[in-house]
């Protein structure tokens, strides 16, 4: 992917965070995620970012504890539910495989990191994006598709948390 797309999409959503936490009420829930294709690699990337403060609060209510995203154990706990909640799929239906690379935390946002291995960005004919919906009811996925130089964006959210891009 590259960096300095990667470095402008974090910034941005730190931003986003930042201004939310100015803020006396946090009156909006959203998430951003991009995907695109690494020539060097070969693979789909994958890359979610969230407000620090959705997905605590997430974690604190599905596990009734405070969860600590340095340690590796609680890291097994966000993983587990992102991949039940995000999947990329082909056009036969069959899901996509997606590794996880590992995320990065920061007191606004939390980044996921993702790829599917020797994966070409035109495999993907659906994407199922439900990260936070089940939890807060008003959450926007924003998911930024990159195939052939070309960008589409989509909005998933509770009612719509799948699409076809094709």
């Amino acid at each position: 992917m590259n960096v300095r797309r990667l470095l402008v999409n974090a910034a941005c959503a730190a931003a986003l965070a930042c201004a939310c936490v100015a803020a006396q009420a946090h009156r909006f829930h959203a998430g951003i995620t991009d995907i695109s294709f690494n020539e060097h690699t070969g693979s789909t990337e994958v890359v979610h970012t969230y407000m620090a403060h959705d997905v605590e609060a997430l974690l604190a209510n599905l596990y009734q504890r405070q969860f600590d995203l340095s340690d590796p154990e609680d890291q097994a706990v966000l993983r587990k539910y992102v991949e039940k909640q995000f999947w990329l799929a082909a056009k036969d239906g069959q899901r996509l495989p997606l590794k996880w690379v590992g995320l990065t935390v920061d007191v606004d946002s939390v980044i996921v990191y993702q790829e599917a291995p020797a994966t070409p960005v035109q495999k993907v004919e659906t994407i199922h994006d439900a990260v936070l919906v089940d939890f807060l009811p008003d959450q926007v996925n924003t998911v930024n598709l990159t195939v052939g130089g070309s960008l589409r964006t989509f909005g998933l959210n509770a009612r719509t948390p799948e699409l076809s891009v094709h």
